[in-house]
């Protein structure tokens, strides 16, 4: 065998680690303020709703991060990339650290927010670097970083912030971010992945969603049960500090803990995925995520059904996360950044679309009416993936001909098409 022929070395596990890590890290950036929004008020004596448009102000952030940084990694050595967004992250935490006013406070979130895409670098370039077989796995472990970085950014958020003031959550945060500057040094060279200037390769973004129906397809299951966890988490707050259950700020956000064992349980998806199983997980998974509205109403007074509902939920959601990385990554190997701009995109939109509408239900007809428009985006998630399943079954007609499972273009377009 020549070395030309030499077969590139499987990932290293450690590698993925740090990727994972780096990834939760960032992430958590965009979390922190949330829990913080009642002391932030209180030290510029402001208004709980203009202190809460430091949280708006990350999410617009992140949005901007995602439509307009993320494709660049197709374009440049992802690396060096990531070194720039971390050194302006930690530079963005340090003012917000400082702030004399909310309104400096939200300018800079929107800098940090924007800056905190690195996770979404990250889970591409882990794609490229994975082998075929092993990309479900690879995804799966990278992702459930970044999904323990948001859980877990609350918990930490409102223990630091009892202790030693909310500023010095961003002081910490900061750091954080300059030892992940370390981190980031362990990652490989990338070779950019087109020549391509950057109005058109934002450009291609939207090409890629017209050409790729199965990015079509996973952007509409992502879309729908991340719309479900921005119902649940955006109102559950409101619950646990209401009569029901009177809890503390601190209390409330370790209740988030509840999730990290339904992040866990989903890594499986992405071994499952490895071996032909993604589309089939799909409507499990969404199910389950459907499903767990039913205990988390019942958890209005029952503090084991939400724990258990909360579990369930992020399963049903990470679990369809990942089943969707894993088919969308391979279908275009030279744009993954792009594919994951636009898939990424939608999910972060309809992730705030569901918790606009579930802060207007709460108020207006309760927890219950919560949870069942909660229940409804990822049931409509489960009749689309039955409808999905149904035209695999029967085959289109095309001119009169009745074609064959492997001459349908969406069968075809398929990465586990062979396997399934």
């Amino acid at each position: 065998m020549s070395r030309t022929d030499t077969p590139r070395p499987r990932m290293d596990r450690r590698l993925v680690a740090v990727m994972a890590l780096a990834s939760g890290l960032v992430v958590a950036n965009s979390y922190y303020a949330q829990p913080l929004v009642g002391a932030i008020a209180g030290t510029f004596d402001a208004s709980t709703s203009e202190a809460g448009l430091v949280v708006t102000a990350g999410q617009v952030g992140y949005a901007l991060g995602l439509a307009f940084l993320v494709p660049v990694g197709d374009m440049v050595e992802r690396r060096n990339l990531l070194r720039w967004l971390l050194l302006v992250t930690a530079v963005g935490l340090v003012v917000m650290a400082w702030s004399p006013g909310w309104q400096i406070l939200a300018a800079s979130a929107v800098l940090v927010s924007t800056g905190s895409v690195v996770g979404q670098i990250l889970v591409p370039f882990a794609a490229s670097l994975a082998h075929d077989d092993e990309r479900g796995r690879v995804i799966g472990n990278v992702m459930t970083g970044l999904l323990l970085g948001i859980l877990l950014s609350r918990v930490v958020a409102g223990l630091i912030a009892e202790v030693a003031g909310w500023r010095a959550v961003f002081m910490c945060a900061a750091v954080l971010m300059l030892l992940t500057l370390l981190l980031v040094r362990a990652l490989p060279v990338s070779v950019p992945a087109t020549n391509a200037g950057y109005r058109a390769v934002l450009a291609s973004v939207v090409e890629l969603v017209s050409d790729e129906p199965v990015l079509r397809q996973r952007i509409a299951y992502g879309a729908l049960t991340y719309a479900s966890f921005g119902v649940f988490w955006t109102t559950v707050g409101f619950l646990l500090a209401g009569p029901a259950y009177g809890w503390s700020d601190a209390r409330i956000g370790c209740f988030t803990l509840f999730g990290v064992a339904g992040a866990l349980a989903a890594r499986a998806a992405g071994s499952l995925a490895d071996r032909g199983y993604a589309r089939h997980q799909t409507g499990f998974f969404t199910a389950v995520t459907a499903g767990s509205f039913a205990l988390l109403a019942v958890g209005e007074h029952h503090v084991v059904a939400l724990a258990v509902g909360v579990a369930l939920l992020d399963l049903g959601i990470q679990g369809t996360h990942i089943s969707n990385q894993s088919l969308i990554y391979p279908l275009r190997p030279d744009a993954r950044s792009r594919l994951n701009t636009a898939y990424m995109t939608c999910y972060f939109l309809a992730g705030s679309l569901g918790s606009v509408l579930s802060t207007l239900v709460y108020f207006g007809a309760g927890w219950r009416a919560v949870c069942v428009l909660g229940a409804v985006f990822p049931a409509c998630a489960v009749l689309l993936w039955i409808r999905e399943r149904r035209g695999r079954h029967a085959p289109p007609c095309d001119g009169g001909r009745v074609q064959t499972p492997t001459e349908s273009p969406l069968w075809n377009s398929s990465p586990d098409s062979r396997s399934t």
